[in-house]
């Protein structure tokens, strides 16, 4: 996170820090009801590997539908996007079919990233994009496959 003092000075937020307010957020549960996302092992004091999760919104194809993710966020986050997995199968025009990766040239919130940012905002561009015109009709897989 990039801050500004009263001097106008920019003051960038160690990795860490942001990481720990993006947990804290989460287990807050003050953000959007439709996803939710923690530390896959809750003794990682590097906070490096998420779960994450989203609800398939009303009026998709998705509508109903839990899907489960893996975010890994690397040294170099915030300055870079964290890789983003999915575990539950979901077709969709910014996923790899073969990997379930997120194609971050294909998501907004990954092509136009930058370290304000976190992994809400991923969450909530992904199940923004589940409602757009290029995916919403799209046919999914059955329930229950992964990736």
């Amino acid at each position: 996170i990039m801050q500004r003092t009263q001097a106008g000075e920019v003051v960038i937020v160690p990795r860490n820090f942001k990481l720990l307010e993006e947990l804290e957020a989460s287990e807050k549960g003050t953000g959007d009801m439709a996803i939710s996302f923690g530390l896959v092992d809750p003794g990682d004091t590097f906070l490096t590997n998420w779960n994450g999760g989203i609800l398939g919104p009303p009026g998709a194809q998705h509508d109903g539908r839990f899907y489960e993710l893996r975010m890994h966020c690397q040294d170099k986050y915030p300055a870079v996007p964290p890789e983003v997995r999915f575990v539950s199968r979901i077709n969709m025009t910014c996923v790899d079919q073969k990997t379930g990766l997120i194609i971050h040239s294909k998501l907004p919130a990954t092509k136009n990233w930058n370290r304000n940012m976190g992994l809400e905002e991923i969450l909530t561009s992904i199940r923004s994009e589940m409602s757009s015109d290029s995916n919403r009709r799209l046919r999914q897989p059955a329930e229950g496959l992964t990736f």
